[in-house]
C-alpha cells in the first residue's frame, strides 16, 4: 500500500537526517536500513520512492525534484509561505506541491545555494547562482521578502528547438523562415530582445544552429544557458565571487578574453551592464554576425535599454548611438503572449536625427510589411516577394 504524501515526506526527513549523522551515501540497502531504524518496512515500491525522496532530499531540490523533472517545465517557483507554481511553455499555474512552510522552504534555499558555492543568510540574504546540473537558483530571504523566502529555479533546456521545430510550434510566423536565416547568412549583426522568459534564449539558440559548420562561435554568458546545436562552439561563463566577495570575473573582462579567441561569431549571452561597451566595440572592430540578448518590452525600446547599459561603463548617448548604427543591423523581439511565447517582430536599425532607431519591418498579425521593410530587404538581399 502507498505511504500518504504527508507521512512519506516526514519519513524521508527522519530517514535524511538519520543518514546525516551517521554520514551515510542514500544508496538502496542503507536507505532501507535506516528506515527500519525508523521502525517502517516497506515494501519494494515504496522503498524505490523513498530512495528517489531521500537522494533528492540530499543532493536535489527535495519535494521540488519531481517537478523540475516535469517534461516541458521552464521555472519552479515557490512564494513565501511554501505555495509552488510552475510554467511548462503555457502560463504559470499552480502545482499539485506545498512545502511545510517557512522552515522548510529556507532550508531548502540555503541548501541549494551552499551546494552551488553561495553563501545565504542574514549578512547575504539574497543569491543568484547555478547549480551543478544547470538549474538556476534565485532566492531572497526575510527581511528583503517579508512574507517569507522566495525561491525560482530556472531549468535548463533538455531539448534544443531549431528554426523548423519553432516554426512548428508557431513561435516563428509563417513565412519569416527566409527572414531569419538570411540575417543568419548574411552575417548580420543582431540583438534578441524581450521581457524575462518570453522565449530569447530559444529563438537566439535555434538561430545560432544555422551558422556554417566552419564557423568558431564563442559564447559569453553569466549562467550557462544557450546549448546551440552547432559543431564548434566555445563556452565563457562568468564567476561570481566567493563567500568573501572575492575571485568574482564579470563578463566585461570575459568579453575581452573572447575577443583574444579567433571568434567569427561572438554572442554575448545577456547585456545586463557594462559588458554591452565591449560588446559594441567588437561590433565595430571586424566581427560581423555577433549576437547578444537585451530585456527591452518593446524593439523600438532597445536603444534606450542600450544607452542606460552603457551609461554604467560611462559611454555617451551619442557614442552610444554611433555604435549601434555602426554594429548593429537587426532587433528580433519576442514576447509572450496569451501564455505562449515567441517571435513577434523584425526591426532594423536606422539613423533618425543622428540618433538610433529600430523601425519595425514584421509585425507578427500584420500582413503588410512596417516602413522599414525595404531598408531590411535591401540589408539581407531579399526578394520583395517576402513578407510577414
Amino acid at each position: 500500500m502507498r505511504l500518504p504524501e504527508e507521512e512519506f515526506f516526514h519519513l524521508v526527513q527522519r530517514v535524511r537526517d538519520r543518514m546525516a549523522r551517521n554520514g551515510s551515501t542514500p544508496d538502496p540497502p542503507t536507505v532501507a536500513a535506516a528506515a527500519r531504524a525508523e521502525g517502517v518496512v516497506l515494501a519494494a515500491p515504496d522503498l524505490l520512492r523513498l530512495l528517489d525522496g531521500v537522494g533528492a532530499a540530499v543532493r536535489g531540490a527535495g519535494r521540488l525534484q519531481p517537478l523540475l523533472e516535469l517534461d516541458g517545465v521552464t521555472d519552479v517557483l515557490v512564494n513565501g509561505g511554501g505555495a509552488a507554481w510552475i510554467d511548462d511553455g503555457d502560463g504559470l499555474r499552480r502545482a499539485d506541491v506545498t512545502l511545510d512552510g517557512e522552515g522548510e522552504v529556507r532550508t531548502l534555499a540555503v541548501r541549494l545555494a551552499a551546494g552551488a558555492g553561495r553563501r545565504l543568510d542574514e549578512a547575504s540574504p539574497f543569491v543568484d547562482a547555478r547549480l551543478p546540473d544547470g538549474t538556476r537558483l534565485h532566492a531572497v530571504l526575510p527581511p528583503l521578502s517579508p512574507d517569507g523566502t522566495h525561491l525560482s529555479l530556472r531549468v535548463p533546456a533538455v531539448r534544443r528547438f531549431g528554426l523548423p521545430e519553432l516554426l512548428a510550434r508557431a513561435a516563428v510566423p509563417a513565412g519569416w523562415a527566409p527572414v531569419l536565416r538570411a540575417v543568419v547568412a548574411r552575417r548580420t549583426s543582431f540583438l534578441v530582445s524581450g521581457g524575462t522568459g518570453s522565449g530569447k534564449t530559444t529563438l537566439l539558440q535555434a538561430l545560432l544552429g544555422l551558422v556554417g559548420s566552419d564557423e568558431r562561435i564563442v559564447l559569453v554568458e553569466d549562467s550557462g544557458e544557450l546549448r546551440p546545436d552547432h559543431p564548434h562552439v566555445v563556452r565563457l561563463e562568468a564567476r561570481h565571487g566567493n563567500v568573501e566577495g572575492r575571485g568574482a570575473v564579470g563578463l566585461d573582462v570575459l568579453v575581452r578574453q573572447a575577443l583574444r579567441m579567433r571568434p567569427d561569431r561572438l554572442v554575448v549571452g545577456e547585456c545586463r551592464g557594462a559588458e554591452v561597451r565591449d560588446l559594441l566595440a567588437a561590433l565595430n572592430t571586424g566581427h560581423a554576425g555577433g549576437a547578444g540578448t537585451v530585456h527591452a518590452n518593446t524593439a523600438a525600446d532597445v536603444p534606450a535599454r542600450l544607452h542606460a547599459l552603457a551609461s554604467t561603463a560611462g559611454l555617451t548617448p551619442g557614442a552610444v548611438d554611433a555604435q549601434v548604427l555602426a554594429g548593429i543591423d537587426v532587433v528580433l523581439h519576442v514576447a509572450r503572449r496569451a501564455g505562449a511565447r515567441g517571435l513577434v517582430e523584425v526591426g532594423v536599425v536606422a539613423a533618425e536625427g543622428g540618433r538610433a532607431v529600430v523601425v519595425p519591418a514584421l509585425v507578427a498579425g500584420r500582413e503588410e510589411p512596417g516602413p522599414g521593410w525595404e531598408r531590411l530587404a535591401g540589408l539581407l538581399d531579399l526578394p520583395g516577394e517576402v513578407r510577414g
